[in-house]
């Protein structure tokens, strides 16, 4: 699953150092790594080979290269658990051994000392996350595409994933057509965008047989929108400034309405992830002595601070969370005829407090210098998440899906 145990193909440098293949689109960049086919040549003529598709999806148990994997009850909710020490079966791959992840992440290498951080499995309340079986998820993905869309979260995600396949990351940090859509020269201040302009885009994903999607922290930058009176192409330049959650609730509208009309479900298969939080403000999970997220080594224990469940999702969780962003997609998602599959990672990611990037990471491309370390006040980034970590329970969320899926 990981990109520990692949080979590079090419390398083109993006903004982080990701190792990618550039396509370029309408002035619009996609960013591509496509592994070698090598393993999948001797796993699919092999005499032993079973396919999955003479498997029944109603056996929760099925068989391939004579492994196992369980499957948990459709009706169990894989998002409301606890995060819970696990030193034997985590981190899932080792950071220094893992060539593909970029500076951004790799907070070891970047300075931290502690890596607890790496060591915490999400264990849902009423079953079990299928253990990971890279073989099967090869299988599913044979010759297909998996893509994800947004913004240097979904790329956070990207990252720590790898299927001997191809998958993609394409930059789109609002979904639709924006002024920060450049993957290159995207750090405007004023950022503006088109709420009913998605087909630039859209585009780019019609062939896709995975898509997931994100789009969350480029919103809160500001507590309204800029919404362009016009076209880019046009060179307008007048705008409305509209609230937050009604220029959000237009964007997924706009990209609802793309998806009822352009996927085709039987082909594939779309997914949304919701908001990645950030923590801020340590005084949030009761640390007063805190800053931001630095020197944070521990997730919130504390069980009684349920940052989703009861909370009305107009309000704002104890972290700062945008809930009414997160109510606009459920009743979006939930609307339309091609199905959406919402991964609530929100709540529980919450609780990871001790898990981003903090002082140790890059900034405008360049490693913080020790000065900056010891001044997180201003340079800590609790927004992105070392890896491993976060990211990959995400990344397993979705393989659960993806080889729940019947063939």
């Amino acid at each position: 699953m990981w990109l520990c145990n692949t080979r590079e193909q090419e390398f083109n440098p993006f903004e982080t150092g990701v190792t990618m293949k550039q396509r370029k689109r309408s002035n619009i960049s996609i960013f591509v790594i496509v592994f070698s086919v090598f393993l999948l040549g001797i796993f699919m003529y092999n005499d032993n080979v079973k396919s999955i598709a003479d498997l029944s999806s109603s056996n929760p148990f099925f068989s391939l290269f004579e492994e196992y994997v369980e499957l948990p009850p459709q009706e169990c909710d894989l998002f409301t658990g606890e995060w819970v020490f696990d030193n034997k079966t985590r981190p899932l791959y080792k950071e220094e051994e893992c060539e593909f992840l970029t500076e951004q992440v790799t907070c070891l290498r970047n300075g931290r000392k502690d890596s607890l951080f790496q060591k915490w499995r999400w264990q849902p309340k009423d079953c079990s996350l299928p253990k990971f079986k890279a073989r099967v998820l090869l299988e599913k993905l044979r010759n297909k595409r998996l893509m994800f869309v947004g913004d240097s979260l979904n790329r956070n995600q990207w990252e720590s994933m790898d299927y001997n396949a191809t998958v993609e990351f394409y930059w789109a940090p609002f979904l639709v057509e924006s002024n920060s859509d450049d993957p290159r020269k995207h750090s405007i201040i004023d950022r503006i965008i088109m709420p009913e302009s998605i087909e630039k885009h859209g585009v780019n994903w019609r062939s896709v047989d995975f898509l997931v999607f994100n789009s969350y922290i480029w919103w809160m930058n500001t507590f309204s929108i800029k919404v362009l009176r016009g076209s880019f192409d046009e060179g307008d330049t007048e705008y409305d400034e509209i609230k937050r959650p009604i220029a959000y609730e237009r964007m997924m509208r706009t990209l609802g309405d793309w998806v009822d009309h352009n996927i085709n479900p039987l082909r594939t298969t779309v997914f949304f992830m919701s908001m990645s939080p950030l923590h801020i403000k340590s005084l949030d999970w009761g640390n007063p002595e805190g800053i931001r997220c630095a020197l944070e080594t521990t997730p919130i224990i504390n069980s009684s601070m349920v940052f989703n469940v009861g909370a009305d999702y107009r309000q704002f969780s104890e972290v700062g969370t945008d809930y009414r962003l997160f109510s606009v997609v459920e009743n979006v998602t939930q609307s339309l005829r091609v199905p959406i599959h919402f991964l609530n990672i929100t709540g529980l990611s919450e609780y990871r407090k001790d898990a981003h990037t903090s002082v140790y990471t890059i900034r405008q491309g360049k490693l913080l210098t020790r000065e900056q370390q010891n001044d997180p006040t201003h340079y800590a980034d609790c927004i992105h998440w070392c890896l491993p970590g976060v990211p990959d329970t995400w990344n397993e969320f979705l393989y659960t899906h993806i080889i729940s899926k019947s063939s």
